[in-house]
């Protein structure tokens, strides 16, 4: 007998499960103890049939009349997607954005740690940012030595970006997050996260012209008789 193997989750349905373990938190926070299908795919933007084929990843979890119980749900998608244990990352580019990410708060709870911060500017190194000085980008290599650093943040200048992952990689990093305006070229067993906020804000304008019918595509499907 072949022995049962693991399912493989795909990579959209363990963003959306990250969207479902962040509304539980706000529903747990504000005191409720069950919620159901059909209220949280409504808070995290989904239909219920998506929600529930999301959620059969996890196994059973959920009870036909009562729904899910937050917390239960809560830690089994905390189990699944690694936020169990405090993950160290390193952030590289303390510039406005570098800053603010490195002083939220947020991410502990989550199981990210920011645990070294570093930037080439003169000026930022040797700060303080969320409790951590900033360190010189040259000490890149012995700051994932001494973390033992699992995750990279990049949110440096494009031009740099590249050289900064490729240090990175070779420092035994294998999972970043990128929010510098560049794609990034990684060897195989290294996953890469684009963060690219003006396609977002661009997708964001394109619905807002979509609601009032000014968007070109749906004025050019109008003006043909193609959109009703």
């Amino acid at each position: 007998m072949s022995e049962s193997r693991p399912r493989i989750v795909p990579e959209a349905t363990v963003a959306r499960l990250a969207v479902y373990l962040r509304v539980l938190a706000g529903l747990a926070d504000g005191g409720r103890s069950h919620v159901s299908s059909g209220e949280l795919a409504s808070a995290a933007g989904v239909n219920p049939a998506g929600l529930r084929k999301d959620l059969s990843y996890l196994g059973p979890c959920g009870v036909r009349g009562v729904g899910y119980s937050i917390n239960g749900l809560r830690d089994r998608l905390t189990e699944v997607l690694g936020g169990e244990r405090s993950r160290p990352c390193v952030l590289v580019g303390i510039g406005r954005l570098g800053s603010a990410l490195a002083d939220y708060s947020g991410f502990a709870s989550r199981g990210f740690q920011f645990a070294g911060l570093l930037d080439s500017d003169p000026r930022s190194v040797g700060s303080e940012v969320g409790g951590l000085t900033v360190r010189p980008v040259e000490d890149l290599e012995a700051v994932v030595a001494e973390t033992r650093a699992s995750i990279g943040v990049i949110t440096t200048p494009a031009e740099v970006a590249q050289s900064v992952c490729d240090r990175l990689v070779a420092a035994g990093v294998r999972s970043i997050l990128n929010f510098a305006p560049v794609a990034l070229t990684v060897p195989a067993g290294v996953d890469v996260r684009k963060v690219d906020l003006s396609v977002e804000l661009q997708v964001l304008a394109f619905l807002d012209q979509q609601r009032d019918g000014s968007a070109p595509v749906v004025a050019a499907l109008r003006a043909t008789g193609g959109a009703r």
